[in-house]
């Protein structure tokens, strides 16, 4: 992970930020809400900043891999091998995030005040709610990974080369932390001590200060995570489950979304559309068009489902045409230039040779008004359903399962439909999606009888909802096994460590490579059967 570097530049940057506000330390212990105080804020600006999805992950992990993996859409041509620029990314950017994570630590240490030692305790939760977050996306990508002594290389020379964790450990030690936030998270100014909650709402560009939906974000966190190991700690899970749904814990549910919003938090989202017009080679597949369609009708009457229409867009000539899942060598190629900045102007011109759907124009051009999706509160539904399905923390219900269900999927179809409202520059949308019937795939279940059948139709909607996360998805795929799926199973089970590890922690990789059989995809991460 390049590790002497990113722990030398965070190293350095500490200190230097240290050594300027060396004075503001002298006042903050005197008085922790002193005005002086702002090094903490702009730390955590940074952190959240850092949510933000890379470019070259986009390009090399997402559409390169997990979309073909997750078979959420189908890759007409594998043209670029270079899976380790996107994991060299994705690792940098968490152990230099992490870095500042442990300085907004060991600056909240130095500040304590001991008159009112919960004054502190909204800000450590919201530090320990994001650290949950980006560490739970990158051990599910990679597996074990260096944690506990990671981020530390200004504490002493013996962080450099941290040694890796195991996958269980670094999840029990998030989903209490993520308990932890949640209890101590106060919705009201003034603490138990009779002091006041400090505030760093002012550099709260994720939820502006609002305790409440961090409060939510945790507990939601804990049940997808909980879900997640329920194959290998069932009990834990259960507990976990139970814990949240017994005691009507807040969670992000129904209309309301965890996203990072460009205009809200003035950025713009340039990397996706870069990703998908550099990259090219992404089309709707065969498996996600026959989970959302009655047919394969190229005129569009077979879908049932209108997220069709915003996920995907017709070819060049106006055609619904999928690309085989599983081509074979009479598959005619794929081809065109329908990511191409040009369709700003000219949007019905494709390339000639553009003969199978590619990704809505609109969905991954927008700069300003369409998301980077975190979590989304059609989850919670379907986890809550699968839970009753298979009476995980809650008494198996199979009515209580589908009513969730059904929930879930208006939840997805309204929250897909908002985004394509609010985007100021979607001019065009298929007349067929306002023919759609959002009912039609959320009834689905009650006519089904076999409750595994309806478990599948869960797994396949939840799916479905993670068509922009396919992170998400993945980890959903290698649980259950039993997402839409043409051919093999799934084999591909992890990302290799980046190759800067072998290099710059070489000792530590090595050893964690042995442990593991090699340091390869088709090793399982801890929490798969």
């Amino acid at each position: 992970m390049m590790k002497n570097k990113i722990i030398l530049v965070a190293l350095t940057t500490a200190l230097i930020v240290f050594a300027g506000c060396k004075k503001d330390f002298d006042d903050l212990n005197k008085n922790p809400y002193a005005t002086t105080i702002t090094s903490i804020g702009p730390l955590f600006n940074t952190v959240t900043a850092s949510l933000r999805l890379g470019w070259n992950e986009q390009f090399y992990v997402h559409n390169e891999v997990l979309y073909p993996q997750t078979q959420l859409a189908a890759l007409t041509s594998q043209a670029w091998f270079n899976l380790s620029i996107g994991t060299e990314e994705i690792w940098t950017e968490y152990y230099v995030a992490l870095a500042h994570i442990r300085d907004i630590e060991r600056r909240l240490e130095a500040i304590d005040d001991p008159a009112h030692p919960d004054s502190l305790d909204n800000v450590r939760a919201m530090v320990k709610i994001l650290l949950a977050y980006k560490t739970f996306r990158v051990t599910d990508l990679f597996g074990d990974m260096p944690f506990f002594d990671a981020g530390r290389g200004y504490e002493g020379t013996e962080f450099l080369h941290p040694a890796y964790d195991s996958q269980e450990d670094i999840y029990l030690f998030l989903l209490d932390e993520l308990k932890w936030a949640s209890e101590h998270i106060s919705l009201v100014n003034e603490t138990s001590t009779g002091g006041t909650f400090y505030s760093i709402a002012k550099y709260d560009k994720f939820f502006d200060g609002q305790m409440l939906r961090w409060k939510k974000f945790a507990n939601s966190l804990r049940l997808r995570h909980a879900m997640r190991l329920s194959e290998k700690r069932p009990e834990l899970a259960a507990e976990i489950i139970s814990d949240i749904i017994g005691n009507n814990l807040p969670v992000i549910k129904g209309a309301e979304s965890v996203v990072m919003m460009p205009r809200a938090q003035s950025w713009l989202r340039t990397s996706t559309n870069w990703s998908f017009r550099e990259h090219k080679n992404l089309r709707m597949g065969t498996t996600i068009r026959d989970a959302m369609s009655t047919n394969d009708s190229i005129n569009g009457s077979g879908f049932n489902d209108p997220r069709a229409f915003l996920f995907f867009e017709t070819n060049n000539a106006g055609n619904w045409v999928a690309f085989p899942q599983i081509p074979n060598a009479n598959t005619p190629p794929a081809g065109g230039i329908p990511y191409g900045l040009h369709r700003d102007l000219n949007y019905t011109i494709k390339g000639t040779d553009n003969i199978y759907s590619p990704f809505n124009y609109y969905l991954i051009r927008d700069e300003n008004d369409i998301p980077e999706i975190i979590l989304t509160g059609a989850e919670f539904h379907f986890i809550l359903s699968e839970a009753y399905f298979r009476g995980i923390g809650v008494t198996l219900d199979a009515n209580e399962a589908a009513t969730e269900y059904f929930t879930g999927v208006i939840a997805s179809m309204e929250f897909w439909d908002q985004m394509h409202d609010n985007s100021a520059i979607w001019l065009y949308t298929s007349p067929l999606y306002d023919q759609a019937n959002p009912y039609d795939a959320a009834n689905k279940i009650f006519f089904l009888e076999n409750d595994e059948e309806k478990l599948d139709l869960l797994y396949a909607q939840r799916w479905l909802d993670a068509f922009r996360q396919p992170w998400e998805a993945y980890s959903l795929a290698r649980r259950t096994n039993r997402t839409p799926r043409e051919g093999a199973p799934l084999n591909f089970f992890r990302l290799p460590y980046p190759p800067s590890e072998s290099e710059h922690n070489s000792v530590n990789w090595s050893a964690q490579s042995a442990a593991m059989g090699g340091d390869l995809s088709s090793v399982k991460v801890w929490w798969m059967e």
